[in-house]
């Protein structure tokens, strides 16, 4: 029997077939962008002459756009159907993929990348609402695995991609690499998707002031968690005030959810048990997935000096072991309680990340090989499970609006992971280097004769400014140290939030195949 036949149901067509591998690519190309200029923003820098806190905005800017579209899909979706929503959102998506590439200027990049980030955010719940009404029964873990895997390579190898886009052609070739591609998935998704009508009416009764306090809630409030940090939080004032709007029009955007007939984003959803921990799971996932994207990049250009070649390297054996290990995912979720593989995978990322927080400061590929390919091997065993138990429990027709809000849940994880560990590593680091410096005093005997040693080495090539090179090299030993011990510390604490979800594996209720749930 093929995939998507179950008896008394149609067999999927290819045609249904191409339309949804389609979106599949649209979505991986909307995830990719989050993190596909990150390892060029120096370059991008200084195409379009800003400072470095400014480019930052190149990346922030899409964030924010993005986290306030990702809820809005559903409502949209039912309004327009699943077919215009991401036709359009894919034509949009490309078009300014174009226009960021032509930019000039920070001011018209940032505007570009925001629009980008807005309009083609809305591919990515699609996706996941699209896999639940398309394919029926046990199709679905076969789909859950592709679109898992998807949803972590496109983050994993966003830096990799990026980097070598850059040295090979230039910046702008981050967003060109769009166009055919953007055109290619709109183009058969209008041909090959029909599976919903749209309705119009809807338009009609849109929430124009709640549409207003979400983008005000959630576009600060990220802001407040990608700038926080570097801003030093409450200390500035800015922050201050954008966390107290987030705040006040929090309060008004849930109150006015919860009081509405039909309100823009349903979230009566959290009354679905499956629903409110899969959503909690889903938070946890996105700190593990995008935090150690950023942690280990960031330990392997400050502590061993790697460019963006050398960093993808190392990087890419965990998009390796996404590949090999999905299939494998894929059979064991037909023998194994859904329940006993979400909990497996946890534990094995909590291992995993546990592993990798053993870094020192000769630490680079063959150190990381194992635990970054068992990572990559969790991911597996994570996505397949929590999909399937947070979404294959909700009815048809609740399924576009939880699809939105499941995968804000993982944005926003993503995003409050990020800040902490921007945080912690920077309170970490100086915590640390207060200790270490504490032991490298004129009063240790090792310190001494450490410095004694690197100054006869110098004395050859600095002469009379050899001791003073010596000192200076020190000093880079201790902060490099330093830098590597908080490193260590951030993911550990990573692997304390995946183990402290296992017990809460069992509170979930297995779906059936047919999207009904089985008691404990």
């Amino acid at each position: 029997m093929q995939a998507g036949a179950q008896p008394g149901m149609p067999k999927l067509s290819w045609r249904q077939w191409a339309g949804f591998m389609s979106m599949v690519v649209g979505m991986f190309m909307a995830i990719l962008d989050i993190q596909i200029v990150s390892a060029s923003i120096t370059e991008i820098q200084a195409g379009l002459a800003a400072s470095p806190d400014e480019a930052a905005w190149v990346q922030t800017s899409y964030l924010i756009a993005e986290i306030v579209m990702i809820p809005l899909s559903g409502w949209l979706s039912r309004m327009l159907s699943t077919r215009v929503l991401f036709t359009a959102s894919a034509l949009g998506f490309t078009l300014f993929s174009a226009l960021c590439a032509m930019a000039t200027n920070l001011g018209a990049m940032i505007a570009f990348r925001a629009l980008q980030g807005f309009i083609g955010g809305a591919m990515i719940p699609t996706v996941f609402a699209t896999s639940f009404l398309l394919f029926p029964g046990a199709a679905r873990a076969q789909v859950s695995v592709l679109i898992g895997l998807t949803a972590t390579l496109a983050p994993t190898i966003g830096p990799t991609l990026g980097g070598w886009l850059t040295q090979a052609l230039s910046w702008h070739w981050l967003f060109l690499i769009n166009v055919p591609v953007g055109l290619a998935v709109a183009a058969s998704v209008w041909r090959f998707i029909d599976i919903d009508r749209p309705d119009l009416s809807m338009f009609r009764r849109f929430d124009w002031f709640g549409l207003a306090l979400m983008a005000t809630f959630l576009g600060s409030l990220e802001y407040v968690l990608e700038e926080g940090n570097r801003n030093d939080w409450f200390q500035d004032e800015t922050i201050c005030t954008l966390a107290a709007v987030a705040t006040v029009a929090g309060v008004a955007f849930f109150w006015r959810m919860l009081s509405e007939r039909d309100p823009l984003v349903e979230l009566r959803a959290f009354r679905n048990v499956n629903f409110a921990f899969g959503c909690l799971f889903s938070v946890v996932i996105g700190i593990g997935l995008y935090g150690a994207v950023y942690v280990v990049p960031l330990f392997l250009a400050r502590v061993r000096g790697f460019d963006s070649y050398e960093i993808g390297k190392t990087m890419f054996v965990t998009g390796l072991a996404m590949f090999f290990f999905a299939p494998v995912a894929g059979r064991v979720s037909k023998y194994l309680d859904l329940r006993w593989m979400l909990a497996f995978g946890l534990v094995v990322f909590g291992m995993s990340v546990w592993w990798l927080a053993h870094l020192t400061s000769q630490s680079s590929f063959w150190e990381l090989l194992l635990p970054q390919a068992l990572r990559g091997a969790s991911m597996m065993f994570l996505f397949l499970p929590v999909n399937q138990l947070s979404l294959g429990t909700l009815p048809p027709s609740a399924l576009k609006n939880a699809s939105g809000l499941y995968n804000l849940m993982r944005n926003l994880g993503g995003a409050v992971g990020l800040a902490l560990i921007g945080t912690i590593s920077t309170t970490r680091t100086a915590i640390h280097t207060l200790h270490l410096q504490e032991q490298v005093t004129w009063a240790r005997p090792g310190a001494e004769k450490a410095l004694h040693g690197m100054t006869s080495m110098m004395s050859a090539a600095k002469g009379a400014e050899a001791h003073l090179a010596a000192l200076k090299r020190m000093a880079m030993m201790v902060n490099r140290e330093a830098l590597t011990l908080a490193y260590n510390d951030v993911l550990l604490l990573m692997a304390l939030c995946f183990f402290l979800a296992v017990p809460l594996t069992f509170l979930l209720v297995r779906p059936k195949m047919g999207g009904s749930v089985e008691a404990h």
